[in-house]
Formats: structure tokens, sequence, C-alpha cells
């Protein structure tokens, strides 16, 4: 046989596709991206957003602790809200109590896709798992009754005005109105003794009457 024999028809050299008509035709050195899809074959959102699973247990509506940085808790509460708004996820509220510092609640149902939220929220130093961080309403119903303006106020107490024409003067107080939410002071440098009313919430008390 000549060397002219070994040749294919067109005087080229026989290759494996020859052999092997229905071969696969080679794989591209660069892979592309394949889109995910689901059971019905639809290409998937992988879109930035917590999903929900309808699969998933459901989980009974439940006020989570979340610790935070102290001092910034009103911040932390109004960047998951926002954070909630955007990504679609599924909070039914956040109270951010002011006399609780480092502390905010939040309630949700499922505590995971909460702690997923949370991921990325500066400030935020995780929730409080255990029995602690599941809060009832009765424990923190008294931080949704707004409290009287002269609460915490009694006779006798070393007052500071923090508003009105007297901002910044120290008084005594020497009577307290609940119904109208007001307190008689008497200042203290004032060259005529003269009681003054003023609201409970203009006042800030800064030394207790010893009893």
């Amino acid at each position: 046989m000549s060397p002219e024999d070994d040749k294919g028809p067109e005087g080229k050299e026989p290759s494996l596709d020859d052999l092997n008509p229905e071969a696969a035709e080679e794989t591209p050195d660069t892979l592309e991206a394949v889109p995910e899809r689901d059971a019905d074959g639809k290409v998937e959102d992988t879109t930035d957003e917590i999903v929900f699973d309808p699969n998933e247990p459901v989980y009974e509506n439940t006020i989570y602790a979340v610790k935070t940085s102290i001092g910034h808790e009103r911040i932390v509460a109004d960047a998951i809200e926002n954070k909630t708004i955007r990504k679609g996820a599924e909070l039914f509220a956040i109270l951010c109590p002011q006399p609780m510092r480092g502390y905010i609640f939040i309630e949700a149902t499922n505590p995971d896709a909460l702690q997923e939220l949370l991921k990325g929220v500066k400030k935020v130093r995780g929730i409080v798992r255990g029995e602690a961080g599941n809060i009832s309403m009765e424990e923190i119903e008294h931080f949704l009754a707004p409290k009287p303006l002269v609460s915490g106020i009694v006779e006798g107490n070393i007052v500071e005005l923090i508003a009105g024409p007297f901002k910044g003067e120290k008084a005594r107080v020497q009577n307290i109105d609940e119904a109208r939410e007001e307190i008689t002071v008497e200042l203290f440098e004032a060259m005529i003794s003269i009681p003054i009313t003023v609201r409970g919430d203009h006042v800030r008390v800064i030394e207790k009457e010893m009893r």
C-alpha cells in the first residue's frame, strides 16, 4: 500500500472524526455560565433578595431581642426597616424603646431569615438566642403605652429647664399637676422668688429629693 492509499478521498490524513462521524463536537476552551433553572425549566431569579420557600416549616410570630451598639438603637432600627422594604422581607414590627440601651425588638416569623436580613447592617451585634431572646408581649407592652409627662418627677426634685424662656435655669419642684401634666417650680437664681408653671417634658431631673 502506497502512502497515497492511507489518505482520504480528498488527499487528507484520516482523523478520528472520519472514523466516527457522529462524534460530539470539540468542547470550547471557555465555559459560559449556565443559568439555573427550576423544576419547570424556567430560569431562576438570582437577584440579591431573601426568598421564602413555601415548603419551609411555618413559624409563629415571635418577638426577638436584637443586640446593638449602645446609642445606635434608632439608627439600627431605621437601617433594618429600609433593608426590609428593599428586600421584600417579612417583618411585622420593629420596636426601639427609648429606655432600653443596646437592644431593639423585632417581630418576625422565621429566625433564620431574620438572621440573614441582619447581615451587613452596621452596629448590629446579633439576635439574642435562647429563652432570653424570645420576648412575650406582656414583657414589652409597657413600652407601648405613653408615660405621663410628669412621670418620675416628685416634689423637692432639682430640675433643669430644657425649653422655654428659662432654658438652662435650675429650679426646685414645688407642685405637680398630673391631670394637666404640668409642674410648678421655683428658680434658684431669680432675683424675685416667683413660682412658674411649665410642662413636664420641659424639665430634666438632675437631683432627686432624698426622703
